[in-house]
């Protein structure tokens, strides 16, 4: 099932994407399906006449992983980690398809991460490795987008990918889906990117789950970051960037410049 959270220029509603005599449409439901369930209206709205938003509003935290790819850890010229690495992004970095990316004043390397995200579907904590897919409530695609520069001088990570504007997600959540072999690719304009594959990961999700959740609660609508492939780089004021991953969708993000 694919839930999406849109608006028709009203309050943000959510809904099940779908088809009605091969039109893509959006059925609407009541209440926020994390928390009520999914409970249809009725109500049927062509997707081509609502505007998608952020799938999710993470009420907690978004939680990045990095270098969990062993290509991406090598291009950046760094270890590959023991335990998985972890940051956080606040939820004011959240934006959803089509906004744009706002490239600010303070970098001048902004860069691209396509990532398979993971949403949390119920508050846990310690959650057993075996247990990891009881708390998942979907996956959605992700730009962990990061300003290198301040990644390298900053000592921590907080400026570099917490910035507003630094985390789309989108189009919608699949809640069905066996990640473990999903391609991961990355467009700048025309140009193909990154392109690897969730099996490369060397933490995987339920491993990732397991331990975040060792030290940290994670509540309902809480976003995974689960790493991104080898094939980072600069993306500048005009450039169109998607992220797809397979069984999933395409993100697709404008860079607009700030300034």
């Amino acid at each position: 099932m694919r839930i999406a959270r849109f608006t028709t220029d009203e309050d943000p509603r959510f809904g099940v994407i779908g088809e009605a005599d091969g039109v893509p449409v959006v059925a609407a439901i009541t209440g926020d399906p994390l928390y009520a369930g999914v409970q249809l209206t009725g109500e049927k709205l062509s997707l081509d006449d609502v505007r998608l938003l952020a799938p999710v509003l993470p009420r907690s935290k978004v939680i990045g992983i990095g270098r969990n790819y062993a290509a991406h850890a090598a291009e950046l010229g760094n270890e590959v980690p023991s335990e998985p690495l972890v940051f956080l992004k606040p939820n004011t970095s959240v934006v959803g398809p089509g906004d744009p990316i706002l490239y600010p004043g303070f970098t001048e390397d902004l860069q691209y991460e396509g990532e398979l995200a993971v949403v949390i579907g119920r508050i846990c904590k310690d959650v057993p490795v075996e247990d990891a897919a009881k708390v998942i409530h979907g996956y959605t695609v992700a730009n962990d987008v990061t300003a290198r520069d301040l990644q390298r001088t900053d000592g921590q990570w907080t400026r570099a990918k917490g910035s507003d504007g630094f985390c789309p997600i989108g189009p919608w959540i699949e809640t069905d889906l066996d990640i473990t072999d999903l391609r991961v690719t990355t467009t700048v304009g025309d140009r193909v990117v990154q392109d690897g594959s969730t099996d490369q990961m060397i933490f995987k999700v339920p491993e990732l789950i397991a331990y975040v959740s060792s030290f940290m609660t994670l509540l309902p609508g809480d976003v995974i970051l689960t790493g991104t492939p080898e094939g980072v780089g600069p993306m500048n004021p005009g450039d169109e960037v998607s992220v797809t991953v397979e069984g999933i969708g395409t993100l697709t993000n404008k860079v607009v410049s700030r300034d």
